[in-house]
Parts: C-alpha cells; sequence; structure tokens
C-alpha cells in the first residue's frame, strides 16, 4: 500500500476466473486479469488451476504476499497448468496479513477438491464457523472465505453437485460477497442477493471468464457479455452455461464506493461506466457549491475525473497539479507524522506554476483521517496558492462498513470526532465541502445503492 492510500478506504479483494478449452493457459490469462484488478489489494495474490483430465484433475496452486508480479515470476506461471482456474488479489479486512490468509482457499475432502476466491465480507460468520464445529468438523480457518470454503465441502457430502452445496451455503450467508468456486470439472460464481459486490461474464476466444470487474475481462483480450444479477449462481462446465436465480430477492445495495472511488476508470459495473459516474459526480458537486477560482485540479489518481466533470460544469479551467511518480515502490506505514509526510512527497510532485497566484478547487473523493490531503494543501501554499477550496465527491464518513471495506471505525473517522468548519481548520483549506447524499443517486442514475457508512442505513 503506497502512502497516499492510507488516508482511503480500501476494498477486500478482487477475484477472477477462467473457463477455457484444451489450449487454453489459465494461469497466464488470470495473471492478467489480475494484474487489470490490482487495485483492489496488494497484500497478496493467488491462482489455482486444473486441466480437468478425471474426475480430480491435476491441480496446481501458488499464493505468496505481495504484488501479483512479485508473487508470479514467469517460470512459476509456467508451472500452474490447466485451462482452467481461478485468482485472487487480497487486501486483509478480516484475518491477519500474512500468508497463510492468502486466496485461493484449497480443499481436499471427501468427495474430491474445491478451491474458493471471496471478495467481501460475511456478517454471520461466527455462527457459520459455530455450526461447523456442531457438526464434528475439524476446523481450524480463521477468515470468512476458509469458513465459506469448509461449509460448502461440507455440503457437498450430502449434494449432488458443487453448485448445489454453493446454493446451499450461499442461502445462509449474510454480507457483500462475491464467490469464485472451482471444481475439477467446474466453475461457479454467485454475487450476493443485494449486489454489493460486483461480480462479471466475460467470453474469451474459447471459453469464460468470471472477474469483479470489466476492466479484467478487457485485459485478457475477451469481451464482456454482462454483469453477473444479484442473487444469482452461475455454474460453467462442459455442458455451458447454467444460471440459478432461487437466491434473487427484489432489494438490491450496490456499493456506491466502487463509483466514488474503487473500480478502475475503465470498468463497467451493473451497466453504469465508472468514468461517467465520476465525471456526474464532479458536476453535482459545482452546482451544488460553486466558488470563484482560477483552477481546478484533482488529486491523482480517483480524484482527477470528478474535478474534471467539475471543471465542466464550473466553466473553469481544469489542469493537472500533481505528477505521480509511478516508479517509487510501496510504502508502507511510516512509524511517525514526520516520515509519513516526506514519503507523500516522494510519491506526488506540485507543478508549481499550475497553482501559483491562483484560487483554486482541489478534488478528491474522500477525506478519511485527513492526513493525506493536508500535506497537499501545505504543498501548495508552499508553492503560493493564494486560496484552495477542497470539494469532496463523497458525503463525510461517519460509520463503518460491515461488508468488506476497510472503513476504520468511529474512533478513526475525522468526520464523526468533527465538524466540516473544523475539518476545515485543521486540513488548512479556505473551504470544504461534500458531496450531499441524493446526489449520489443523480452520480449512479438511480442505482440502488448502499451508502451505510455515511446514512448509518444497513442493507443487512
Amino acid at each position: 500500500m503506497n502512502v497516499l492510500e492510507l488516508d482511503k478506504p480500501h476494498e477486500e479483494c478482487g477475484v477472477a476466473g477462467i473457463w477455457g478449452g484444451d489450449h487454453t493457459d489459465a494461469a497466464k490469462l488470470l495473471y492478467y486479469a489480475l494484474i487489470a484488478l490490482q487495485h483492489r489489494g496488494q497484500e497478496s495474490a493467488g491462482i489455482v488451476t486444473c486441466d480437468r483430465k478425471g474426475p480430480l484433475g491435476n491441480i496446481c496452486m501458488h499464493k505468496g504476499m505481495g504484488l501479483v508480479s512479485e508473487v508470479f515470476a514467469a517460470d512459476r506461471l509456467q508451472e500452474l497448468r490447466g485451462n482452467i482456474g481461478i485468482g485472487h488479489v487480497r487486501y486483509s479486512t478480516t484475518g491477519a496479513s500474512c500468508e497463510a490468509n492468502a486466496q485461493p482457499v484449497f480443499l481436499n475432502y471427501l468427495k474430491g477438491t474445491l478451491a474458493l476466491a471471496h471478495n467481501g465480507n460475511i456478517t454471520n460468520v461466527d455462527a457459520i464457523r459455530d455450526g461447523l464445529q456442531e457438526k464434528g468438523a475439524s476446523f481450524s480457518g480463521t477468515t470468512d472465505s476458509e469458513v465459506i470454503a469448509y461449509r460448502i465441502a461440507l455440503e457437498r457430502l450430502q449434494t449432488p453437485s458443487i453448485e448445489a452445496a454453493v446454493m446451499k451455503t450461499a442461502a445462509e450467508l449474510k454480507g457483500g460477497y462475491a464467490l469464485l468456486v472451482l471444481s475439477p470439472q467446474k466453475l461457479v460464481g454467485v454475487r450476493d442477493p443485494l449486489g454489493l459486490k460486483p461480480l462479471c461474464l466475460g467470453q474469451t476466444e474459447d471459453g469464460w471468464i468470471l472477474a469483479s470487474e470489466s476492466a479484467a475481462i478487457t485485459a485478457v483480450g475477451g469481451t464482456f457479455v454482462r454483469d453477473i444479477e444479484p442473487g444469482e449462481t452461475i455454474t460453467i462446465s462442459a455442458e455451458g452455461l447454467h444460471s440459478d436465480y432461487r437466491l434473487r430477492q427484489e432489494k438490491r445495495a450496490h456499493c456506491v464506493f466502487e463509483y466514488i472511488y474503487f473500480a478502475r476508470l475503465d470498468s463497467r459495473i451493473d451497466g453504469i461506466p465508472v468514468y461517467d459516474a465520476r465525471i456526474r459526480g464532479g458536476r453535482a458537486l459545482a452546482r451544488r457549491y460553486p466558488v470563484e477560482a482560477d483552477v481546478v485540479t484533482g488529486v491523482p489518481e480517483s480524484g482527477l475525473t470528478a474535478a474534471v466533470g467539475y471543471a465542466e460544469e464550473a466553466g473553469i479551467p481544469y489542469r493537472p497539479a500533481f505528477y505521480k511518480n509511478s516508479y517509487v515502490g510501496r510504502t508502507f506505514i511510516k512509524p511517525s507524522q514526520e516520515e509519513r509526510a516526506s514519503a507523500v512527497h516522494m510519491k506526488l510532485s506540485l507543478l508549481d506554476s499550475v497553482v501559483k497566484g491562483k484560487r483554486v478547487v482541489l478534488i478528491d473523493d474522500s477525506i478519511v483521517r485527513g492526513t493525506t490531503i493536508a500535506n497537499l494543501i501545505k504543498m501548495m501554499r508552499k508553492a503560493g496558492a493564494l486560496e484552495i477550496h477542497v470539494r469532496i465527491s463523497s458525503p463525510p464518513f461517519l460509520y463503518p462498513c460491515y461488508y468488506g471495506t476497510d472503513v476504520p471505525d468511529n474512533s478513526s473517522l475525522i468526520a464523526n470526532a468533527m465538524s466540516t468548519e473544523e475539518i476545515r481548520k485543521s486540513i488548512g483549506a479556505d473551504s470544504l465541502e461534500y458531496m450531499h447524499l441524493e446526489d449520489l443517486d443523480e452520480m449512479t442514475e438511480g442505482l440502488p445503492l448502499c451508502k451505510a457508512c455515511f446514512d448509518n442505513k444497513y442493507p443487512v
């Protein structure tokens, strides 16, 4: 995690699955897909592949700590043989950040083998774990993903197929999740009934891909087909595609932060291009909170598009004011505030001429603790900015998330402890305004949203 991300919410992880023809190199395609999903988790990565030969197949697996490119050297990918597989990138919100908790989870059980990759958070996981123990299961797993995998394996002993076991298990889960389950002959995907976590389907040259975002489909040269519907279980096998909608319900609650921050700019989620949503968010900010200024700029990366939207609506020139050094390695949490501030300067440098002598509108997607934006404002003041008006393309964070987004508890949320005016003074801005809750609906064209971290209305 780089230092700019320390003051941001984090997605838990990203998943991808490949079902290919006889000559498909699943590991290679999964590598490219996971690179495209790297923004969703940078702590660990893993791939499991299988060749579909025989009832048990030939299973290969590798996972480790670090970025996808660090975990999978070329020789390691060559060892992962098979034409079907699943992959995962992780940012931990439950369970320690260690190799033992890297995914996919792989199990040998009485009826065979299965591997599972999971994005999200299960709010009733303790009850499911207790149920496993009551049934005499020998189980020592600590993460949601391990609990789900063991529950599926237990159900598989009593059900006719892996997809039936997945569905029966998913029916017990509460929270947000996108699951991919690999058996030697099938790839199964399931999306939570509320649609909190994204999952989509694409077609490759000789098969299919399931992934957290459409950008991963594009990365492997595939064609986006559609989003997996909330509550849908999709099974891909030699017989083709089969969908089951018995888990579907009327209520929907899509995570708003996919559109504000998490998803890649070139992804499309539930029919909405992420780029367009962020442009609309910036425009809404400009209409609600206009200010006399000379230039509009944004905090890289996810604040930039909203800044373009703000500038277009306000009729103020947009200029990039920060240069992001892409060659600085990941900067982990520093032991002191002084070192964190220094790391910000290493990662971002200011283009002084853009802000010198100017009244600046600075757009960012969120404020969690306030440390990063305060440092950026100091840089701009030092460069000679006359005024700095901060506009945030999300409402204030007031409540934690329980569905797989790492929003800290209330004690770490600056908006929970301070008023907007107090935050303005704390970060050193001339003015500060946040997105209105109602404008989120405009940003996502009326899509039913989960806004619990802003309004305390939890859908589960």
